[in-house]
């Protein structure tokens, strides 16, 4: 523990100073940057329900009794820029491991059947309230049959199997050959009470993992300047999940839903200039995002505030959004 507080001491002392200077138009203060602080427990789960991954694979190994290996883990994968971000959830839970995966991927693991129950106690306490929740009580069971040695038998492993069935995208064509047998146990249900937004700590966790904040320049031949700059808030979810975004907008007081036109997906979306500047923005101040979101919603606040001031109906101001914009989301270095 001494060692990660050390790590984190030199990460932020060597963190740099992501704000775009504004040199012509003066703006108020921009948000400081939270990367080391003590993460609230719901934000915990809420970036869980985002980018979490609970983990069930089953590997042939002769030498057993049964001839499989059950593993399982719990899993959260980031881009190599998110480090610090994993380095506060690792020091949150107090177990696991921070892996690389290639060039820019890291993943944060806890595998411990041991340390698994630390991971289960947080998310008994403080419920995921996505479709994930399903995936989550499956995978629970499954750690309790491992504790209790129940996958060292040959009825044990058939029941394991059979949960794991119905976690995520169920078996691989190879599992169900192994296993003809296999009668996949009942999906539990993620009843509309239970997606309810229990704590505001849980949105900003969400949105950390899933939220994007978007600022686009597109022709207009009715301004001046022949370009009209729209901001967009938004959080898409697989359409199994649209009550929980229905959610969003009962407790951020404003945005829509939509269902693509593909029918597999939907958006919480948040565009009008009001909302955004009253309702969005003053919300994530009171609950601050974590890791590299966290800088894209500054620039997103940055040209905000630009526009709150009408400097994007001048020539110099619309010349710093688009710098700003250059460099959020995936463009960011």
């Amino acid at each position: 523990m001494k060692k990660l507080i050390k790590e984190k001491s030199k990460l932020a002392y060597k963190s740099r100073n992501y704000f775009t200077s504004v040199r012509t138009f003066s703006l108020a203060s921009p948000p400081k940057a939270s990367f080391f602080v003590k993460l609230d427990p719901w934000n915990i789960t809420g970036f869980g329900d985002a980018e979490g991954c609970f983990v069930i694979s089953l590997t042939q190994n002769s030498r057993l009794k049964t001839s499989w290996i059950v593993y399982a883990a719990f899993q959260i994968s980031l881009h190599e820029k998110d480090r610090a971000l994993l380095k506060l959830i690792q020091a949150f839970f107090g177990v696991g491991k921070i892996f690389k995966h290639g060039k820019y991927s890291i993943y944060y693991r806890v595998s411990s059947t041991e340390h698994l129950k630390v991971i289960i106690d947080h998310f008994d306490k403080y419920p995921l309230i996505s479709q994930k929740l399903a995936d989550y009580l499956l995978f629970k069971q499954i750690v309790e049959m491992l504790s209790r040695k129940e996958h060292l038998t040959k009825e044990g492993l058939q029941q394991i199997v059979n949960l794991r069935a119905s976690v995520n995208n169920g078996l691989s064509d190879s599992l169900q050959a192994a296993f003809p047998n296999t009668i996949p146990v009942p999906r539990p249900l993620v009843m509309e009470n239970a997606q309810k937004i229990k704590d505001p700590h849980w949105v900003s966790g969400f949105v950390g993992g899933d939220g994007c904040f978007s600022i686009s320049i597109n022709k207009s031949s009715s301004k001046k300047l022949g370009s009209q700059v729209i901001l967009d808030f938004r959080v898409t979810q697989h359409i199994r999940d649209i009550e929980l975004l229905k959610n969003f907008v009962v407790t951020l007081g404003c945005g829509r839903v939509r269902v693509r036109p593909n029918g597999f997906a939907c958006d919480f979306i948040v565009t009008r200039f009001s909302d955004i500047i009253e309702k969005i923005i003053p919300f994530f101040e009171k609950y601050p995002l974590q890791g590299i979101k966290r800088l894209d919603y500054t620039d997103f606040w940055k040209v905000a505030e630009l526009m709150k001031n009408k400097a994007h109906l001048t020539s110099e101001g619309l010349e710093q959004i688009r710098k700003i914009k250059e460099g959020v989301n995936s463009r960011r270095l």
